[in-house]
Formats: C-alpha cells, sequence, structure tokens
C-alpha cells in the first residue's frame, strides 16, 4: 500500500470517527474484484469479497440482537422479513453514501467507468465489508455500537411504526404505479430547543401539498407527512 493510499484510508477512519490499528484490513475491504483481477502486480492484491462474507454475517448478528431485544412480541417469520427490510442493499448503500464510501473503493477500469462507485450493489458490498474489517480489527463491542448509532432513526423508526408503516415508501408506491410522479417533501419550520426540537414538514404531490406532519426528527416528520396524504387520498392505513 503507497503512502497516499495509506493517508486517503486514515483520512476515512477520522471522518468515521473510528480507530483501525490494521490499515491493510480496510484497504482489502474496500478492494473490488474488478481491481484485483486487472492488477498488474503479483501476487495480485487480496479483494474483498471473503471480508464482506464476514461483515455480512457481524451486521446481521448486530441487528438481529437488537431486533430480539425490541421486539419481544415478534415471531421467527416477522423478524426474519424486518432484518431483510433493514439491512437490504438499498439501505446499505444509503449508509455507504452517507459517510462518503464510494470515493475510497478500488474499482478495475470498467466498473469506474460505467459509475461504479455510486451503484447500490458495490456500495451495500462495502460497507458489509468495512464492517468486517473493522470487527476483525476492534472487536464486536465497538462495531455493534457504531452501527446501532449510525441506524439508530431508522432502528426506532421501525420500532415505533412497524414494518408495514413505512408510509413514505407506501405513498410513493400508490401514487406512481401509473407513471412517475415527482414527490417533494419540504421542511417548513422547526421549534423547540436543540435537545427537544419538533419539525414540520409537507409533502408535495406535483407541486401540491398534499400532507404536514411533525415529529422528533425530520425523518419522523416525513413520515407522518407521508401518512396523513395517504389519508387525504383514500389510502386504508
Amino acid at each position: 500500500m503507497n503512502k497516499e493510499r495509506k493517508e486517503d484510508l486514515q483520512d476515512l477512519c477520522r471522518s468515521l470517527k473510528i480507530e483501525m490499528n490494521d490499515l491493510y484490513l480496510l484497504n482489502t475491504a474496500l478492494t473490488h474484484t474488478s481491481y484485483a483481477h486487472e492488477s498488474k502486480l503479483f501476487p495480485k492484491p487480496t479483494h474483498s469479497e471473503r471480508i464482506e462474507f464476514l461483515g455480512d454475517s457481524v451486521l446481521g448478528l448486530v441487528v438481529s440482537t437488537y431486533m430480539y431485544k425490541r421486539f419481544p412480541k415478534m415471531d421467527e417469520g416477522e423478524l426474519t422479513k424486518l432484518r431483510a427490510y433493514l439491512v437490504c442493499e438499498t439501505s446499505l448503500s444509503k449508509y455507504a453514501r452517507q459517510i462518503g464510501l464510494g470515493k475510497y473503493i478500488l474499482l478495475g477500469r470498467g466498473e469506474l467507468l460505467s459509475g461504479g462507485r455510486d451503484r447500490n450493489s458495490i456500495l451495500a458490498d462495502a460497507f458489509e465489508s468495512v464492517v468486517g474489517a473493522y470487527y476483525l480489527d476492534q472487536g464486536l463491542e465497538r462495531v455493534q455500537k457504531y452501527l446501532l448509532d449510525m441506524m439508530k432513526e431508522e432502528l426506532e423508526m421501525t420500532a415505533k411504526h412497524g414494518l408495514c408503516r413505512d408510509f413514505k415508501t407506501r405513498l410513493q408506491e400508490m401514487v406512481q404505479k401509473d407513471g412517475v410522479v415527482e414527490i417533494v417533501y419540504q421542511l417548513v419550520g422547526a421549534k423547540g430547543p436543540d435537545h427537544d426540537k419538533v419539525f414540520d414538514t409537507t409533502v408535495l404531490i406535483n407541486g401540491v401539498v398534499t400532507g404536514e406532519g411533525s415529529g422528533k426528527s425530520k425523518k419522523e416528520a416525513e413520515q407522518n407527512a407521508a401518512k396523513q396524504a395517504l389519508l387525504k387520498l383514500g389510502e386504508n392505513l
């Protein structure tokens, strides 16, 4: 690993507010198979697939443990569906974008030119790989804290509303079933002290205010606005 790559990975650790004793683990986690296969080095660089396999298991364990404790009345089938929802490709790629992971992934030329840095599948896999690397380097307790801190808002939203209460998704599916419709959420106000703020949001469908909602977070306010819009449009909740 050259000096520039090491500095990049150190920057990533600082931005994530994590410590890594072995940066080579992190480098492996962010080495896509396309890069390893195209490399002229001998031996070829180790790609991320094995560490991604581990990270997937660690992520599943952390989320499953949280759900087991948080939803004592859910049966196995319900827990399985909820876990699949929380750790799906869309969710993991969203977290990867949130922490700016794409720019640190080593990709082969073809993947790079075709927009691989922003492809959901590549980002989601990279997120799992980094989880695996962090677990190997720092242990389960630290990776558990990091993941739950990052996912807490979505986890609590799901705990509060339930899996079928993702009103934003339901609204999108309802209004876009016959074609593309513009859905925009606008923050219209916030009141209260910093430690106890309440956010007010509206949802506009093709420019028309269709729902309003408030919440302790912006996401909760958006969910409540979507819920009101669904009710206004005659959806049975």
